[in-house]
């Protein structure tokens, strides 16, 4: 966990550098420790798991990549929810390279849900969740699957009735660590 480099891609809007480096001495230093792989939980970080697999001994895992494939696989209009302007962009591209290496031609729509984040630093919960879930019935107009950018965005799904699920709303914690397992089963 080094939670200061997400807020740092936040205030610099976007990855730099710095987080390229810092983020290969965690693997690094994860590895000497003994980790038998590395799970990135992060979207905004998750373009730095590029650099580190290239690096690293043990496997390094994105928590969106698993979500990623599942819709590429299963639709040709997939759109992305964020919060936090950082998330979108990284998760788009990441869909957009999956496609390519499947040979999919898909269209991407990423919408960044304006006013949620702020309401959520702000700690006003019921507040993201409405504003959310208004952008994910939106969305579910236009689109084959919608992939949540944040991990922090799940619980919104939840709280849907089911009527306005007109679509699968992917979420990436349950699909990272099943995937985080079978890698570690071997």
């Amino acid at each position: 966990m080094d939670e200061p480099l997400a807020k740092m891609g936040f205030l610099h809007g976007g990855l730099t550098d710095f987080h390229h480096r810092r983020i290969a001495d965690h693997v690094r230093a994860a590895e000497e420790a003994g980790a038998d792989a590395l799970q990135f939980t992060c979207s905004t970080i998750s373009p730095c798991a590029d650099v580190a697999r290239d690096r690293a001994k043990i496997p390094v895992l994105k928590i969106d990549e698993p979500m990623v494939r599942q819709a590429v696989s299963t639709a040709q209009r997939i759109g992305i929810a964020a919060t936090a302007s950082t998330a979108g962009g990284p998760l788009a591209d990441q869909v957009r390279a999956c496609a390519r290496a499947a040979g999919k031609n898909i269209a991407v729509e990423a919408v960044l849900c304006d006013g949620a984040y702020a309401e959520m630093l702000a700690g006003n919960m019921p507040a993201h969740d409405r504003i959310v879930r208004g952008y994910l019935e939106q969305m579910a107009t236009r689109n084959d699957v919608i992939l949540l950018a944040q991990a922090s965005m799940a619980r919104v799904v939840d709280s849907m009735p089911p009527e306005t699920r007109k679509v699968p709303i992917l979420t990436s914690p349950r699909l990272a660590i099943e995937r985080l397992r079978e890698v570690l089963a071997g």
